[in-house]
């Protein structure tokens, strides 16, 4: 009788995301977490850079019906009655720009209260997406200084792509009001490149929630 292949799970969402060698580590991670993602894979590579890369483009989004697999437990059976909910334990980070280019600003705050953790701006000739950016990697390093796992959601899909690439790919032009912008998206992309982190960067879904909570309420 052959062997039964060996998978390898990753964690976006659980107690400590990260990859793990056997079904019992992972459910260690998952269990009683509200919320959790997760998925099995065949080989080690695939699961790191699956770990790395937006978990949406490996796991079916909760609108749509899931297809389950027999290492997903109970609560990927009930995805469907989750569309609603978001991971209460969280920071979730928003920029607001006045134009485009215009004067830009960011922050993040704790989502289940509101509680703003950083703030920075006003820059001028900035965008929102190069807000977005320079707010999830803010969150990013804050947390990993802290030693915390906390998911961190933006509702920038494009600020997502670019964090996931480590690369701004802004079009924006650099000008004298926005030299100090550009040194930030710099130091950014920098810190990408040479830092790793298990924290989970997720899109915040405005459809099901509303705004989120970040958001500088002035549209």
């Amino acid at each position: 009788m052959a062997s039964k292949s060996k998978k390898f799970y990753v964690v976006w969402v659980g107690h400590n995301p990260g990859v793990y060698n056997s079904w019992d580590e992972c459910q260690a991670q998952v269990k009683g977490f509200e919320g959790a993602r997760y998925k099995a894979f065949s080989n080690e590579s695939q699961a790191i850079s699956a770990f790395r890369g937006n978990m949406w483009d490996y796991l079916k989004k909760p609108s749509k019906q899931p297809q389950l697999t027999s290492d997903q437990s109970a609560f990927e059976e009930k995805k469907s009655e989750q569309r609603h909910q978001y991971i209460a334990e969280s920071v979730s980070v928003d920029a607001a720009c006045g134009g485009n280019p215009g004067i830009m600003e960011y922050q993040g705050v704790y989502t289940k209260n509101g509680r703003r953790i950083f703030y920075a701006g006003p820059f001028p000739d900035g965008t929102n997406n190069v807000g977005e950016f320079l707010a999830i990697v803010h969150a990013l390093a804050l947390l990993k200084s802290k030693k915390k796992t906390l998911p961190i959601y933006s509702d920038s899909e494009t600020a997502i792509v670019w964090v996931r690439n480590k690369h701004a790919n802004t079009k924006l032009k650099p000008t004298n009001a926005n030299a100090q912008l550009f040194e930030l998206i710099q130091r950014a992309e920098k810190w990408l490149k040479t830092n790793t982190w298990n924290i989970p960067v997720l899109k915040w879904e405005t459809e099901w929630w509303g705004e989120i909570p970040a958001d500088f309420g002035r549209k």
